[in-house]
Formats: C-alpha cells, sequence, structure tokens
C-alpha cells in the first residue's frame, strides 16, 4: 500500500495539468498569491486570507494547506489541486467531500492568480475536477459557492450547468455580503468538447470514494 495514495494522482486538460499540493509548488502558488489575487478592493473569500499576506509572508497560507493534507481521510477530504499552466503554478482548485460513499457529493473552490483572469483557466480547472468527480469517482451532485457580486465565478458556473440553491451572508472584511450557493446534478453538466485525462486514480480510489 502507498503511503500517500494521491501522490501520484494528476488531471490533465488541454492547457493545464492539476495535481494534489506538494511543498515547492506550494512556495510558488505562495509568490502567485503575492503577485495579486483580486482587485484590493473585492474581497472573493469568506475568510480574507489574502489581507494576511503582507504580514507573514504567507506563512499561515502555506500552514492552511499542510493542515487540510493532514486531515485528509476516507469518508472526509479536501484535494487542493496546484493548477499548472505550461510548467508554472497559476493558482489552485479544491475538490472536497464528506461521507462521500452515502451522499455521492462533492464541493469545488479555487483561485488564480490575477494575471492569469480572463484566459478561460478558471473553467478549465472547473472542468477537470467535475469530470474526475462525476466519471471516475461516481459523484452526483457538485456544489459550489461564490459572492453575488463575483461576476467570473458565476459565469463559470452558470455556463457549466450549476443552478443557484439559496443564500447565506458573511462578512469577511466587516460588510454584510450575500454568498450564492449553487448545484450541480451530473445529468446537468454541460460538458465542452474534450476530456479530462486522470492518471494515478487506482493508488487513490479506495480513499476518495469509501
Amino acid at each position: 500500500m502507498n503511503a500517500w495514495p494521491l501522490r501520484n494522482l494528476v488531471l490533465t486538460t488541454p492547457r493545464l495539468e492539476l495535481r494534489p499540493d506538494d511543498d515547492e509548488g506550494l512556495y510558488e502558488l505562495v509568490d502567485v498569491a503575492k503577485e495579486g489575487v483580486h482587485a484590493p478592493d473585492e474581497m472573493p473569500f469568506n475568510v480574507p486570507w489574502t489581507d494576511q499576506l503582507s504580514d507573514d509572508g504567507g506563512r499561515s497560507m502555506v500552514q492552511f494547506f499542510w493542515a487540510t493534507r493532514a486531515k485528509v481521510a476516507a469518508g472526509s477530504w479536501a484535494v487542493a489541486f496546484l493548477v499548472r499552466h505550461e510548467g508554472k503554478v497559476v493558482g489552485v482548485q479544491e475538490l472536497s467531500a464528506r461521507d462521500f460513499a452515502v451522499l455521492r457529493e462533492v464541493n469545488t473552490g479555487s483561485w488564480l492568480g490575477q494575471k492569469f483572469h480572463g484566459q478561460g483557466f478558471g473553467t478549465e480547472m472547473r472542468v477537470a475536477v467535475l469530470q474526475f468527480a462525476f466519471d471516475h469517482l461516481g459523484a452526483r451532485i457538485a456544489r459550489s459557492a461564490a459572492w453575488v457580486g463575483n461576476r467570473a465565478s458565476n459565469r463559470v458556473s452558470e455556463k457549466l450547468g450549476y443552478l443557484p440553491d439559496g443564500t447565506t451572508a458573511a462578512a469577511p472584511r466587516g460588510e454584510r455580503l450575500e454568498h450564492v450557493r449553487l448545484r450541480l446534478d451530473a445529468a446537468d453538466f454541460v460538458r465542452p468538447g474534450w476530456e479530462t485525462e486522470v492518471g494515478g486514480l487506482a493508488e487513490c480510489v479506495q480513499l476518495l470514494t469509501s
């Protein structure tokens, strides 16, 4: 049995490669974040972690990913896929689940370095994990969420077939914002004209589907 079953997992799309986070890749991701993830007057995250980067140099960011990786277990997991374009880290795409064997549901969340916005990478990396979840893990439902004003994320969700599933409120910077919950059933997934290639699944499929 492999000590770390996710070690060789890789998702490949026409332009991107997604692999579970590794330390060298995380250091690259910190550098991407330091160059900017969003406009200063916006906060697309529930936890305003980008506001802390200048204070600790990205240490808390790396510790967050380490903690997430350490808690991966059958029945409760979150995989942070580092997204690479032409060999360079450009962002991160998370796929997570609880009680997957019973619920057959996954959640997604992601971000890209600001300089990589507007190139279709956000759609391509979301499609990668959705095809992985639906076609290779047997998921039936995928859930996501975004602020009402997060037009880019909401456009990606809309064109992939997600439907609104209620709202919640949060105040990441002390002001109330509406968070739109989104749901995508496997049958409603609007697929592109390409398929994600998946490698290394045999080593980790039991961990992710149990």
